[in-house]
């Protein structure tokens, strides 16, 4: 059973991209984290999660999504990372998650996909998306036939920046940097409540027909990389940047 976590699609096409290969079931987590559902789950094929890197772990509202749901009938759990540039050390991190639910860690695949994080980095034109897209293609339906074979996926050699991406700056990235005090919306804002639909974490309330932001953000990017008036700015650091959302 494939299970996926994705804010501007990458993750999303990623999943159904290998549900395709594997004739697996593919499940959206948005819903269940927006709402806090955590039913167990009963899959008698391994269980494959497809999520986005932040901060060069999992994001911590997956991490703690899954440290509370049982996983049931198969012990075996891949997990597959979307980023702009790298995972990280993200597997240790991930393999304590399995040890901790009793699982058989069989791999965790790095995909480098178009980046969205417009808060820090540049996200990329849509040819320019596209080609990125294209090149991880080839990496997504190698990992999809390991999948399907039941194989371990292939080791990542970690070095000194990986480990200290993943434990040193992802402690101080999520209370120093993942709040929302720079959202803001312009007079373009449409009143559509679409940023108040794809806000994972009910963060955002309309207010007068205006969004407004309160303090449990994870940066997903999803309400200001979705509004389609473009009204949101992320302070100064995303004016004048392209929106992303997976072209495919």
């Amino acid at each position: 059973m494939i299970l996926y976590f994705s804010a501007t699609g990458n993750s999303e096409y990623i999943a159904k991209r290998i549900s395709r290969v594997t004739n697996d079931a593919c499940i959206n987590l948005f819903e269940k984290i927006k709402n806090n559902d955590f039913s167990k789950i009963n899959s008698d094929k391994p269980y494959v999660i497809v999520t986005p890197t932040f901060g060069w772990q999992i994001p911590h509202i997956l991490r703690d999504w899954l440290n509370h749901t049982l996983l049931s009938g198969s012990k075996d759990i891949y997990f597959v990372m979307t980023c702009g540039g790298d995972i990280g050390n993200s597997e240790k991190y991930i393999k304590k998650i399995c040890k901790d639910k009793n699982m058989n860690f069989k791999g965790c695949a790095e995909i480098i996909m178009p980046e969205n994080y417009i808060a820090m980095f540049d996200a990329p034109e849509e040819d320019e998306a596209i080609k990125i897209i294209d090149k991880a293609e080839p990496v997504i339906d190698k990992t999809a036939n390991q999948i399907l074979n039941n194989e371990n996926l292939d080791e990542r050699k970690t070095s000194i920046t990986d480990k200290l991406k993943s434990s040193i700056v992802n402690a101080v990235y999520y209370p120093v940097f993942l709040h929302s005090k720079k959202f803001t919306v312009s007079d373009a804002c449409i009143s559509c409540g679409k940023c108040e639909k794809l806000c994972v974490l009910n963060n955002i309330k309309m207010i007068d027909g205006k969004p407004k932001w309160a303090d449990n953000c994870t940066h997903c990017m999803a309400c200001i990389c979705s509004c389609p008036a473009e009204a949101i700015e992320y302070g100064k650091a995303s004016k004048g940047k392209p929106r992303y959302h997976c072209p495919k």
